[in-house]
């Protein structure tokens, strides 16, 4: 059965991309068939595995809108096994234009899903970082949405915005919907992380993850080599709490589709 994640939040610079692309490879380390979905017009998604954006020619919203010439053409393989992209490019900028006008358009991914990834154990999700669209399907379409923010006031002061964009996709399209908070970048000599984490424990303890994401120049370095830190540095910190992260998020997935509706 397939499932799927959208990662997301409103702030940008909380290693959203960086997320979706490590955890996606992570998964197809451990043997699970992986599609990776760039929702984001800047296509950073698609440069972090190494494609490039230009070269895309059939992107989510072309599918949403009904504009792609056959199956074959909506995904592309990675140089990484089992990890494929269905990758982004400047076009995605008109969705907040075009989206709208389309009946039912808030729910237009969740009827395609099947037809997307009907062939992959997991959908993985890159959502553009503001409340639109793009991120109102992603929710709706998602089994998880798993939000990134870093142990700053302003990251964690822009979480109000998405939870309340999630509780009103509940509400309306979307009542299974689940979501995870993953603290990225995180340091723990800085006593401001740490106090800010505790924030995060006391007041979303149900929500967050175990998992933490710890500041790793190993991930600036695997940005630019377009490749996957497990990849690039496959022993290094945020390698190692990635593939946690994987476990975790696999648990969790699974325990929520097993709950009754």
């Amino acid at each position: 059965m397939m499932k799927c994640i959208a990662v997301t939040n409103e702030k940008g610079g909380v290693a959203k991309t960086t997320t979706t692309v490590n955890l996606g490879a992570a998964l197809a380390e451990m043997g699970y068939s992986v599609l990776l979905v760039d929702m984001d017009a800047q296509a950073n998604l698609t440069l972090a595995v190494g494609a490039d954006p230009q070269e895309i020619r059939v992107t989510i919203l072309d599918i949403l809108l009904e504009n792609y010439p056959s199956a074959e053409a909506l995904w592309k393989p990675t140089k990484i096994e089992r990890l494929h992209l269905l990758g982004g490019n400047p076009s995605l900028n008109l969705a907040e234009r075009l989206l709208p006008h389309q009946p039912g358009y808030e729910t237009l991914l969740q009827k395609k899903l099947p037809f997307i990834g009907a062939r992959f154990d997991y959908v993985i999700l890159d959502s553009p970082p503001f409340l639109g669209a793009l991120m109102s399907n992603a929710l709706a379409a998602a089994d998880t949405a798993l939000i990134p923010t870093q142990a700053e006031f302003f990251s964690i002061y822009a979480l109000r915005n998405v939870l309340a964009l999630i509780r009103r996709i509940r509400e309306q399209y979307n009542p299974t919907l689940s979501y995870r908070l993953l603290l990225t970048m995180f340091d723990q000599r800085n006593r401001i992380h740490r106090t800010l984490y505790q924030y995060l424990h006391d007041h979303f303890a149900e929500g967050l993850t175990e998992t933490v994401i710890p500041i790793d120049t190993r991930l600036r370095e695997s940005a630019i080599a377009g490749t996957p830190i497990i990849q690039h540095a496959p022993k290094s910190r945020a390698a190692l709490q990635y593939r946690v992260l994987a476990q975790e998020i696999i648990h969790h997935v699974e325990e929520t589709l097993a709950q009754p509706a």
